[in-house]
């Protein structure tokens, strides 16, 4: 399975959280739970940006 990663766009946990509007420590917390796919890079953190386009899209619940 090869992928080519040239198109795939990564952000910061930081970008992450100014695109969501919350905190980065909700960021962390989405990562560590599995609910934000993320790579490790040293001590920090990159997410794919398709990945919080899909999580942003999401609906967590219905309303009504």
């Amino acid at each position: 399975m090869t992928r080519d990663l040239s198109d795939v766009r990564f952000l910061t946990v930081a970008e992450v959280a100014d695109m969501m509007r919350v905190s980065t420590m909700t960021v962390y917390r989405m990562v560590h739970a599995g609910e934000l796919p993320a790579i490790r890079f040293g001590r920090s953190f990159r997410i794919p940006e398709s990945a919080v386009v899909t999580a942003i899209e999401t609906p967590i619940a219905e309303v009504g």
